[in-house]
Parts: structure tokens; sequence; C-alpha cells
């Protein structure tokens, strides 16, 4: 018997950067993502010799660990062995013995939220071997909580509720970690304008988003107002975009993408660098009307918006700059968890 899950990637169209705390808890942020054909995928086989193995498929990392009911974090492994050790601990389970292997369409630390999406995909595989009680909302806010509380990992809220809801969703992130998700019941061809006129690059570049993050926690605890104003401009900016989509106003995308753009970079000072911002103007130059970077920035993957039939031409003008255009559309369902018989 084999469970397996899977978790979709996604990008932030607007809002990023406001599910952060302390922000989220004194002002209520606002995000709007969609989610993509890249994915988070675990795969559990139950064993009978009190063992755990924790493997990277594609990788030859693999940890193999005697079973007990709780794991010390060892490099390399934290996100496997935070999901079990809370699983057990939440659940008053009896220590579980199984082989667990993950894999990921896509680099870490490249702006897509691997880090949470796989958290959730391995989450989902527990909840599926061993039928816990648990709705969307719980499992959401159990993979933000193992990963942001329980493993002290730096970052949001979204990435948690993008990856376990799935579609494109409005989503509100208020005190005391209340957060409603709102899909967005769009008319299939904004979602196949939107879908054409966006082109995901990879920058070839990634990076650590801890650092960029702690620098923006630090900037609203210090209320460095040119930070905090930013971020009132990006939660303006969803609102923007839900409603543009909602209308079918597509026209509006790339300007108001561009304006998050220039606020978001006013967070903090190292979410751009020179080839990022080199790039952007290639993009601008040869036919978007304006993109970002996914995530918290420094590098992985930027997006454009690309209207009429200016995609192929930004296309060609932006890998020469040493990245890689990649293809994706967008997807309707969140996570997915099944279990086969071998």
């Amino acid at each position: 018997m084999i469970i397996r899950s899977k978790a979709p990637l996604r990008i932030g169209l607007a809002g990023g950067g406001t599910d952060v705390s302390p922000y989220s808890d004194i002002y209520g942020g606002a995000i709007l993502n969609a989610t993509i054909d890249l994915y988070a995928y675990a795969s559990l086989e139950p064993l009978n010799n009190g063992k755990i193995e924790f493997c990277i498929d594609g990788t030859d990392k693999c940890l193999v660990l005697d079973s007990k009911a709780q794991l010390e974090l060892i490099e390399g492994f934290e996100l496997f062995i935070g999901v079990y050790n809370r699983v057990i601990k939440q659940f008053n389970l009896k220590p579980l013995s199984f082989r667990l292997t993950s894999f990921i369409e896509a680099p870490q630390g490249s702006g897509l939220g691997t880090s949470s999406t796989i958290v959730v995909s391995i989450l989902g595989a527990f909840i599926e071997w061993l039928k816990l009680p648990l709705g969307k909302y719980d499992i959401a806010h159990l993979a933000y909580e193992i990963e942001r509380i329980d493993l002290k990992m730096a970052g949001g809220k979204q990435d948690q509720y993008a990856a376990t809801f799935g579609g494109i969703n409005y989503i509100e992130f208020l005190a005391n970690d209340r957060v409603i998700v709102n899909p967005l019941q769009l008319k299939r061809e904004v979602i196949n304008e939107l879908e054409v006129n966006l082109l995901l690059y990879f920058t070839a570049t990634q990076r650590l988003s801890a650092a960029i993050i702690n620098e923006q926690v630090k900037n609203v605890n210090d209320k460095n107002e040119k930070s905090v104003d930013a971020m009132h401009n990006l939660k303006e900016q969803a609102h923007q975009m839900k409603e543009s989509l909602l209308r079918g106003e597509l026209n509006k995308i790339g300007e108001i993408l561009h304006f998050g753009w220039q606020n978001k970079k006013q967070m903090a000072q190292s979410i751009s660098n020179p080839l990022i911002d080199s790039i952007y103007e290639t993009a601008l130059n040869n036919g978007s009307t304006g993109g970002k970077i996914s995530g918290a920035g420094g590098g992985g993957f930027m997006f454009f918006f690309c209207p009429k039939v200016t995609k192929i031409k930004v296309a060609h003008a932006i890998e020469q700059k040493g990245g890689r255009v990649q293809p994706f559309k967008f997807t309707t369902e969140g996570l997915t968890t099944w279990t086969i018989d071998y």
C-alpha cells in the first residue's frame, strides 16, 4: 500500500508580504494568488520494522531513524520531522513506522511557496493514512503552525492556504490568526486570457527568503513609515487586482502589477538587485506592461503581463539574461490525496 499526496505551487499576483506578522495582526493583510500546475508530492509507505525513513526523490538524500514519538530535528529534513512530530503530538498517537518520499517540481527558494507546499503535501499523506478529521482550514492552519511556530521558520500564511485550497483566491489575513479564503468566480475567458498573457520566468537564481522577511518584520516593528506605507499600498493592490479580474478588465492587470512591484521594493532592501531590475526593464521595453518577483524576492521566479501578442517577444528578450521561461496553467484543485494498493 502507498499513500500519495500532491499540492500545487502558487504565484502571488498581488498583496505579497501583507500576510506576514506583525503587519497582518496590526493592520490586516490581503493577498490574491493563484495555484499552477507545478506540484509538491509526498508518497508514504507503511513499514513494520520499527524504522522511519525520509527520502528526497531524485537525490541520494535519505535518512533512516529508529521510530519514536518525537524526533530530533536534523538539517535537511526539518519539514519531514516537523510534520511527523506535530501529528504524533496533536493526535496523541503511538510512534509510527513508514517510509516517506517527497518531490517538488520546482527548486526550493524559487518564490513559488515550495517549503509550505511540501509541508501541506506531507501533512496530507498522514491525514490520508491515519484518517485524521481535518477540513481545509484546519489543514492550512496546522501547516502554518508547523512551519512558523514549531520550526520557527520565517514567513507568512498565504502559501499554506493556497496549497490546501487551490484555485484563484482573494485571501484575507486578520488578527488572532483569522484567515478568510474567498475563491474568485471568474469567467472562463478571463482565466484563459490571464493564462495566455502571463509569462513565468525562472531567473536561474535562488534565495533564502528568511533574511528578506526578517527585514520586513523589523521594518514593521520599527514603524518604518516608507515600508509600512508600501505594505498598505500592496494591500490596496490586492483589492484592485480582485476588482479588475472580476470585472474582466484585463487591460489594467499590467499597470496593477507594476504599481505593486514599485511598492514591494520599498519593503526591504534585498527584494530586488541589479539582475532583477535589468530583467524587469527588458521585459517592459519589449511589450510587457508590468510584472513582479514571485515570493519574498531576491531571486527565483518572476512573472510578467504581456498583453495582446507580446509574450513571445518578451520571452526571447529576457531569456538572454540567462534564465528560462516556465510553461504553466492555472489549477482549480488544491491538496489531493489517495491510496493505492500494490
